[in-house]
């Protein structure tokens, strides 16, 4: 029987997210993850009577543990279908996007590949940062779990599926390292783009290059100018 969400994101959405369920059915029980560990440690007993729900979390849920929910695992993703995938404002910044978006989607044993239920598309505003691109993705998605969230915590369907597909590459962290890998012959607008994007340093990857046999790090000075 359906009695139970497993609620998996951060502190600081935590109780944001558990209070709008709880709104909706006061007798659920909630099990708060940040971690895999967290999932991990949750009973066999407890995961056949549970929904999952991911909500913008770095956290790949292994097969073993969604194979053993008994109903289904949701994401809610920072980025529209088509760009699936680790960090996509970053990605959609580097490549001049002219939209983002947001997807709730069906979780499977292939990360960012499952059915989609629901999605918000938006224009990329001009010269937007992957600041205000993150920003305006977590309020889509804000949106999107105060409209499902009702069904979520009520409802033992699965939620329905609409006729939209992922595309585009996938972007991962080694994707992401590899961006940061700079050319020595690398064109002075190429270079400016990456470090536009990628020079701030995000997860401890910096861009780099190589040079007679020696690694340089790029830096920026206090006042941002190159060094």
């Amino acid at each position: 029987m359906f009695n139970t969400i497993i609620l998996l994101t951060g502190p600081v959405e935590e109780a944001a997210l558990t209070a709008v369920l709880r709104n909706y059915n006061s007798r659920l029980a909630i099990h708060v993850a940040k971690s895999l560990a967290d999932l991990e440690a949750i009973d066999a007993n407890v995961l056949r009577n549970a929904r999952l729900i991911a909500f913008i979390t770095p956290v790949v849920v292994p097969a073993r543990i969604l194979d053993s929910l008994g109903f289904g695992a949701y994401n809610f993703h920072p980025g529209p279908p088509h760009y699936p995938g680790w960090v996509p404002a970053h990605f959609a910044i580097y490549e001049r996007a002219t939209t983002f978006g947001a997807t709730v989607h069906v979780m499977t044993r292939r990360v960012d590949a499952g059915p989609i239920v629901a999605v918000e598309i938006f224009d990329v505003p001009p010269n937007a940062s992957i600041q205000d691109l993150e920003a305006s993705a977590f309020s889509q998605l804000a949106r999107l779990f105060w409209s499902l969230a009702e069904t979520l915590a009520t409802q033992h369907e699965p939620l329905p599926e609409l006729p939209v597909q992922w595309s585009g590459r996938k972007s991962t962290r080694r994707l992401y390292a590899a961006m940061c890998d700079i050319a020595p012959d690398i064109s002075k607008e190429e270079l400016d783009r990456r470090i536009e994007v990628f020079g701030a340093g995000y997860f401890g990857i910096f861009p780099t290059v190589r040079l007679h046999g020696r690694l340089f790090r790029y830096a920026a000075d206090e006042n941002k100018r190159d060094v």
